[in-house]
């Protein structure tokens, strides 16, 4: 498997609330690469392509971070590990790019993605679901970008738990105990009353 993303990026000098302002008025986005080797480089990426990318990697997809430090260029493998953004406006404020090593494992917390209608809630029960990402260990081209839960299957008083999850063959979850992430249950009388309460108000 090989990385076929690059995000390209340039190396900045400025620190502090005034040069970084000063680059979003430019469309640029301040952000640090911390590097597997613990060294940190500042960097200003194009908010646009920063976007792009992130929409399409999320926190578990490696790319390649190509630096531009005055003409001379470095790539790195990193994934997007933390992002700041604007309070109200939909925009990246801040951005920090984690750089790995494609020969060593890590953990990564993958989101989970629940697909089809359990055969319990046809039969009028209810899915619960109690978790929206599992931590997982692997190598970084080996992470997936999602875990998808199929619960077509479940009955009423079925559970899924993280050991039911399907995972590539060198990936497992990091977890002290075999938790459950998604039941059908027996509806409660709240959970009806509030259901009929919630049709009322949709038909009022």
């Amino acid at each position: 498997m090989s990385i076929d993303k690059t995000l390209n990026v340039e190396k900045r000098e400025g620190r502090g609330k005034g040069p970084s302002g000063r680059l979003r008025a430019k469309d640029l986005i301040p952000g640090v690469y911390y590097a597997a080797s613990g060294e940190n480089i500042m960097v200003q990426a194009p908010a646009l392509p920063l976007e792009k990318m992130y929409e399409s990697v999320g926190h578990t997809t490696v790319f390649n971070l190509e630096i531009d430090d005055n003409g001379k260029k470095e790539v790195h493998p990193v994934l997007i590990w933390q992002i700041q953004r604007h309070p109200y406006k939909k925009k990246f404020t801040h951005i920090d790019f984690y750089g790995v090593d494609l020969d060593k494992e890590i953990k990564v917390e993958v989101p989970l993605e629940y697909v089809g209608s359990p055969k319990g809630v046809k039969m009028g029960g209810k899915m619960e679901t109690y978790r929206e990402w599992v931590r997982l260990l692997g190598k970084p081209l080996e992470m997936p970008q999602k875990v998808l839960v199929d619960v077509s299957d479940l009955n009423i008083g079925d559970t899924l738990h993280i050991s039911d999850l399907k995972l590539p063959e060198n990936v497992k979850p990091v977890h002290a105990q075999d938790y459950a992430v998604v039941s059908v249950v027996i509806p409660t009388e709240e959970s009806e009353e509030e259901g009929a309460e919630g049709a009322a108000e949709a038909a009022s």
